[in-house]
């Protein structure tokens, strides 16, 4: 999870848990330090190869915008396929369509229907536990 307002990335957790999942989530507040632990400390992204990732992002970071997370997240052949989730206060229809052209797989809105955040998360879940999502090239 990249998101810096403590109240929110509690609040999500909270729900996440209220959703059934109990994955592991591995907090960040900026996105260099989450970059690191996607991509590794040689950039290369190999350190994520193989692993299940699901990636709640906030696009207003204090040190980097989350549509370049977006971006080197699903731009890298190690990590395009983990499904990243939006979540984020701005509503720009512009800025929503980028990061639906970028890859996200979920975008929501802050402030955030939890039942509904909820019930996505489930839903993700249950679509890759049983779907195999193919290699591109």
């Amino acid at each position: 999870m990249i998101e810096d307002d403590e109240g929110h990335a509690r609040l999500i957790e909270k729900n996440i848990r209220r959703a059934g999942v109990s994955n592991q989530i591995v907090p960040f507040t900026n996105g260099t330090e989450a970059l690191t632990y996607l991509m590794g400390p040689d950039g290369s992204g190999e350190v994520s190869a193989g692993r299940q990732l699901l990636v709640l992002l906030d696009l207003n970071l204090p040190d980097m915008t989350g549509v370049d997370i977006l971006e080197k997240v699903k731009t890298n052949v190690h990590t395009k396929r983990s499904p990243v989730v939006v979540l984020t206060t701005t509503d720009d229809e512009r800025e929503i369509q980028r990061c639906y052209d970028l890859g996200a797989n979920v975008y929501i809105t802050k402030p955030v229907d939890y039942e509904n955040f909820a019930n996505a998360i489930r839903q993700l879940g249950l679509f890759f536990s049983v779907i195999q999502v193919p290699e591109t090239d």
